[in-house]
């Protein structure tokens, strides 16, 4: 781990894969006790991406390829929105309150910014920058199986905006291999400012943001079982990809 702010997985082979998961943690620094919330819901959706770090490991072992994992809960701050976004340093989430935040002035978030989000995605270009021209950005996220009581039918999301070079031919392979894909959903890819669009789009590098559904990766054996199942799509994806290009 480097400066505390995230987690470093070392490439073990030469890949032009760069594994991202932002909301990989729920743990919070020294300092910061629960940000005045009940312990038991840094459990829940609201504090990390359930099971994607798990997923992320996983696929960075099976393809030797480095990977930058959130060291801290998203609800200190937001590392795939960027440094003016308002949702950086959230102050709600999915309806409760958070204390340590509601009187987080623009000092306090500078002060996080500084400590915790610039590290990360400093991180992030130095790790592109090693790779070379022929990098690839897979961010990895999970959503919840539903939403305010409505099912989410989408075992699986690809997230875009406007770079469908991989994309589109990882949609099509994941609904061949069986998997209901939500396209661009349950969330939208096109977000400025956002992990993919200051390190993928800016940088004109192939990128997606693969959402998984929750209770298929809630546990250390769904999550392996489920990266053993994406890597044969993603290797298929990233073939298409080249082919077409």
């Amino acid at each position: 781990m480097t400066q505390t702010a995230f987690e470093a997985v070392p490439a073990s082979a030469k890949s032009p894969l760069l594994l991202l998961c932002d909301h990989a943690s729920n743990a919070l620094p020294p300092g910061f006790g629960t940000l005045g919330l009940d312990p038991a819901l840094f459990a829940t959706h609201i504090a990390y991406d359930i099971g994607a770090a798990q997923v992320t490991r996983a696929l960075a072992a099976a393809y030797g390829a480095p990977a930058l994992l959130g060291g801290w809960s998203r609800l200190l701050i937001d590392l795939n929105r960027g440094a003016e976004d308002p949702t950086l340093v959230m102050k709600l989430s999915d309806g409760s309150i958070i204390p340590g935040n509601r009187n987080a002035d623009a000092a306090e978030v500078s002060r996080r910014i500084a400590q915790f989000h610039a590290p990360y995605h400093a991180a992030i270009r130095d790790e592109l920058d090693r790779i070379g021209p022929g990098a690839v950005i897979v961010s990895m996220h999970s959503f919840t199986p539903s939403w305010k009581s409505v099912p989410r039918i989408w075992d699986v999301g690809v997230l875009y905006d406007r770079d469908t070079r991989l994309s589109s031919p990882l949609m099509a392979r994941l609904d061949e291999a069986g998997f209901t894909v939500g396209d661009n959903e349950p969330y939208t890819g096109a977000l400025e400012g956002d992990t993919l669009y200051t390190h993928g789009t800016l940088g004109d590098l192939p990128h997606v943001l693969i959402e998984m559904r929750q209770d298929l990766i809630v546990d250390d054996a769904g999550a392996e079982a489920f990266a053993l199942r994406l890597k044969p799509i993603l290797d298929a994806a990233l073939l298409d990809m080249h082919s077409r290009a």
